[in-house]
This record gives structure tokens, C-alpha cells and sequence, in this order.
């Protein structure tokens, strides 16, 4: 087998052997390694439709004999950990054990989440453990504004109380509306998690919850008596029991399970011919969304769509969601070719973690809509933000500013106020677009306009809110959304292929095969800054991008 122009042994699939999955970092919904110039490593995430496709395989492969699982610092959304815990539970049902060991300083409720979906459970003694409930802090910005002189005009869709998003610009604290959406929300996912653990562990929700309220367990040692864990082993045990569950002598011959789904995903894709090879499409959407830039592009979103929509092979399609909104003008040419899509083919939504506001609003053209109990969704409001930087840069740096124009409105800079009549101006666009939003559901869903308006108002829902008032219609996976089309498209024998098309890599596919050490051999020392400070830059960079009225979610949420 050739991969990216390296030659690679095929796998001796005649030896026993056991997978280990090592969770660390972030999941999102394609894999993906890029080269990153200031540390000389390379910056990789692993895709969820990879995992989805090494389970699926190692269920079939009768060379495992089992999964050993040991998750780090993941990050991902609780709707892509429940994916995780639905390909465990599927991958049991084939007899085969999954052995998960918590280790390291700190064990968060995602990771135990993730955990304890497996047929068995250990912890190092000395790790800590969080079973507290969830939370959320939200800053807000704007007495930092007032002391500078900035002041943040903003504007939102009439009557768009829950579209909380600008809230830190021109409140100290959330409001009524937003506190009332954020502790739902929160709610229903702890609600739909502990649901899930009790099951798995055969505990209470009445007795999880009260662990969480109480704190009862901060050790792992807590977590064996309160009956979360199996039991505290060293990581030598551990392997001990796994080969011993495999018939082993040892885990020598033990198997990346990243490297083993990345192999079968890509050679799944690689093998499908670019001339009508494939009958099924996944158009993976995933993060804000903008005309261009970085993340999901209208340009790039679009050209796939189109490429879709005139193969004539193609007879379903799954647009995969996995966005929090952003540029209300992207959002609509992405929601045009949508709509093409689905005059022409059966069109189905997938949503993962999170499809709000203007990631709402492009699955509206969809006959069916899938999203998993923990998704986000919903947000259906608009906002935009004008700063005005006047007496900020007069009171601060002595800057004033003077004007010649040939018209009352020929200027509008963020020098000087909105008038009230320009206010109305851009009020009134704002608003537009927000009838336009709450049309586009109202014709996608089958719903009134007062049925629309009744849950629109910028509202955040959980996918299990959404299926009870009709912004979904069911609840489930990738693998759920891929099979319910398959089947509504009464296709036999389905070719699978994901867009953006995977291509070979061959300076990430020659990083991969160096061993760790080999790795760090690479790497040059550089100064790191605190985390905040690289999330609040990052987060200023995001806020930059804002251009154009916005159809996106009011928080940036990371539950833990």
C-alpha cells in the first residue's frame, strides 16, 4: 500500500492483537494535521468520522480481540462524546471488551463521561476525580469599555431578548432571559449524562446527583466506593488484565487504534473512483462561518455542494453540521445551494455539538434532521455590533477627527455615533434579516410563522428541547443520519463519500510514522503564554472577523 508516496507495510491482520485508543486533544469532525512554523510539529486533530470508522471496522476484524481506552485532555462537545459512547456500546455488542483507565492529575466529568460507556473502568488512585455538576462563567466587558471611553452600539432583531451574544458589551451581568436559557440548557444536558452513566454503571440519578451535590468524590479511591469505577489499578495492572482478556503474554503487539481507523477511513475514500464511484455524499460543515477565512467558507462549502448536486451518481446527501453561526450573508448562499441540493436529491442534517443561528439556518432546506440529545442548537435571532471609538481615541490619545461630505450619511465611521436615524437604518436591516431567518424555518419545518416566533427570539435548545418543538425531527448520530438515508434513498449496496474529499498528505503521513522521541527531537523551545491569554487573543481574532449583520450562537460554551 502506498500512502502519501512512503511505502507502508499492510497490517498482519492473521495476529491477535488489541487496540489502544489514547483520547488527547481535539476531536473534530474530519482529521486533520497541519505544520505549525513556531513549535516545528505538527498540530493534528483527530476526526470523529475516523473513530466512527475504526470502531465500526474493529467490531468486524477478527484479529481485536478489544479496546483499550485511556483518555486525556479531550477536548470536544458533549453531543461528539455521546457519539463516542454510542460507537463503544456498538463495538460491545460484537463480545468484544473495552477497558478504559483513567490516569493523569485530574479526571473531568467529560472524560468519566467518555469512560464509562466501556464494559470496564479503572483509575489510578492518586488521580482526582470532578463529579460536580455543570457551569458555566461568562464575561462581560463593559465597564473595562467604559473606563477606556469604547462604547459597543448594538443591535438585535426586534424582540431578540434570548440572542445574548452582545450582552457583555453593554451589561455587567447576564439577564433574565439569558440566565434562563444557559440553566436549561446546562439542565438537560446533566439530565441526559447522568441518564446515561446510571445506566451504564447501574447507579441512580438519584444517587449521581447526589455525589454531585455533595462532592463526594474527589479521589479515585471515592469513585470505586461510590461505585463509578471498577476498581484503582497501575498502569502495568491494567495492560496486565488487558492481555490477559485477549489471551495475550503481553500488549508488545498492541495497536494504535488513532493509526488503525485513520488507515481504514482513508483507504475506505481513496479506494472510491472520482468518476460516479460514489452514491452517498457527507458535506462536513464545521466551524463559523464566513465568505472566507479559516474555518467553514461559503466558497469552499458551496463549490462542494455544487459539485454534489450535479453528480448524478450521488442519490442522497448528509450535510453534517458542526457550527456556531457567523455572517448572516454566508449563511444564505449556503443555504441557496442547500436548497438546490434538496430539489434535486433526498437532503439530511446531521448536526454534532453545535448547529445554531446561522448553523441552524443552512439545515432548514433538509427533509430530515438529526441532532443527539447534547447538541445546541436553534439561537434562530440576528445581531450586529458597531463600536464607537471617538471619545475612546480623544479621551485617551488626544485624536480628533473633522469631516467633508457631500451627503448626510456619506461617512459612517466608528468615530462618531450613529444618529438615530442611521440606528433605524440599520435596525431595520437587522430586522429584515430576522423575518427572513424565521421565514426560512417556518417553509423548511412546516411550522406558522407565530409557531416560529414562539421559539425563535434568538433562544438556545438542546437537541432534546428541539425534537419537542419541532426544530429537529430526530435524535442520533452520523451513523444514524447515514443509515436513515440510505435507506429513505432505497440504495443496496452504499458508497460513502465524505466532502471535503480526503486527499494524501505526505509530510503529515512522514510525521506520523516518526516515533515520539523522534518528534521531540524536532521541536525547538519557545516561550508559552498563559492559556487565558491565548484564548482571549484568540477569541479577539474570532471577534475581528466580524464583518456584516451576524447570525451566530450567544456563547462560546465549553462545559467540562
Amino acid at each position: 500500500m502506498v500512502i502519501g508516496g512512503l511505502f507502508a507495510e499492510e497490517p498482519d491482520t492473521s495476529v491477535t492483537t488489541v487496540l489502544k485508543l489514547s483520547l488527547e486533544g481535539e476531536i473534530a469532525e474530519r482529521t486533520d494535521a497541519s505544520f505549525n512554523s513556531t513549535s516545528f510539529s505538527m498540530d493534528s486533530k483527530l476526526g470523529l468520522a475516523d473513530l466512527l470508522k475504526g470502531f465500526e471496522e474493529a467490531a468486524n476484524d477478527n484479529a481485536i480481540k478489544g479496546i483499550y481506552l485511556e483518555i486525556g485532555s479531550v477536548s470536544c462537545g458533549y453531543a461528539t462524546a455521546y457519539e463516542l459512547r454510542t460507537a463503544i456500546h456498538d463495538f460491545r455488542k460484537s463480545g468484544k471488551f473495552v477497558v478504559a483507565y483513567l490516569s493523569g492529575e485530574a479526571i473531568s466529568q467529560k472524560q468519566y463521561y467518555i469512560a464509562s460507556a466501556a464494559s470496564e473502568v479503572y483509575g489510578f488512585s492518586s488521580s482526582a476525580i470532578e463529579f460536580v455538576g455543570l457551569g458555566a462563567e461568562l464575561m462581560f466587558f463593559k465597564k473595562t469599555f467604559d473606563k477606556v471611553g469604547l462604547e459597543m452600539q448594538v443591535i438585535r432583531g426586534s424582540n431578540n431578548d434570548f440572542k445574548s451574544a452582545v450582552e457583555p458589551y453593554f451589561r455587567e451581568e447576564m439577564s433574565d432571559s439569558s440566565r434562563l436559557q444557559v440553566q436549561r440548557y446546562m439542565q438537560s444536558i446533566w439530565d441526559e449524562m447522568v441518564k446515561d452513566i446510571a445506566k451504564d454503571r447501574k447507579i441512580t440519578t438519584a444517587s449521581l446527583n447526589e455525589i454531585a451535590e455533595n462532592v463526594k468524590i474527589k479521589r479515585m479511591d471515592d469513585a470505586v466506593k461510590c461505585k463509578m469505577i471498577d476498581g484503582t489499578m497501575y498502569r502495568d495492572e491494567v495492560e496486565a488484565l488487558v492481555a490477559k482478556k485477549a489471551n495475550m503474554d503481553d500488549l508488545s503487539k498492541i495497536r494504535a487504534f488513532e493509526t488503525y481507523a485513520k488507515e481504514r477511513f482513508k483507504m475506505d475514500q481513496m479506494g472510491i473512483s472520482d468518476d460516479g464511484g460514489a452514491n452517498v455524499a457527507v458535506i462536513v460543515a464545521e466551524g463559523a462561518i464566513s465568505v472566507d477565512g479559516d474555518e467553514m467558507t461559503s466558497q469552499k462549502i458551496c463549490k462542494y455542494m455544487r459539485e454534489v448536486r450535479q453528480d448524478d451518481a450521488i442519490k442522497t446527501v448528509v450535510l453534517r453540521i458542526n457550527s456556531p453561526g457567523g455572517s448572516a450573508l454566508a449563511s444564505e448562499e449556503i443555504w441557496r445551494e442547500a436548497s438546490l441540493i434538496a430539489k434535486k436529491k433526498k437532503l439530511i442534517v446531521s448536526m454534532g455539538d453545535v448547529a445554531a443561528s446561522g448553523g441552524y439556518y443552512i439545515a432548514t432546506p433538509a427533509s430530515v434532521i438529526f441532532a443527539e440529545p447534547s447538541t445546541i442548537t436553534g439561537s434562530i435571532g440576528v445581531f450586529g455590533v458597531i463600536p464607537y471609538t471617538g471619545a475612546m481615541l480623544e479621551n485617551n490619545f488626544g485624536l480628533t477627527f473633522d469631516r467633508v461630505q457631500t451627503h448626510s450619511h456619506s461617512i459612517l465611521s466608528l468615530n462618531r455615533k450613529l444618529t438615530p436615524e442611521e440606528f433605524n437604518l440599520v435596525q431595520k436591516e437587522v430586522d429584515d434579516i430576522y423575518q427572513q431567518f424565521k421565514q426560512r424555518v417556518s417553509d423548511g419545518r412546516g411550522l406558522t410563522k407565530k409557531q416560529v416566533e414562539v421559539v425563535a427570539r434568538g433562544r438556545v435548545w438542546t437537541g432534546s428541547d428541539a425534537l419537542k418543538i419541532g426544530l429537529v425531527d430526530k435524535i442520533g448520530g452520523l451513523n444514524d443520519a447515514l443509515a436513515y438515508a440510505i435507506k429513505e434513498a432505497k440504495i443496496k449496496d452504499a458508497v460513502v463519500r465524505y466532502y471535503p474529499k480526503v486527499k494524501e498528505d505526505p509530510i503529515a503521513e512522514l510525521v506520523e510514522t516518526l516515533s515520539e522521541k523522534e518528534q521531540e527531537s524536532i521541536r525547538v523551545k519557545r516561550s508559552k503564554t498563559p492559556k487565558i491569554i491565548d484564548e482571549t487573543l484568540a477569541k479577539m481574532a474570532k471577534i475581528d472577523q466580524w464583518t456584516g449583520i451576524q447570525m451566530r450562537l450567544p456563547y462560546e460554551i465549553d462545559l467540562k
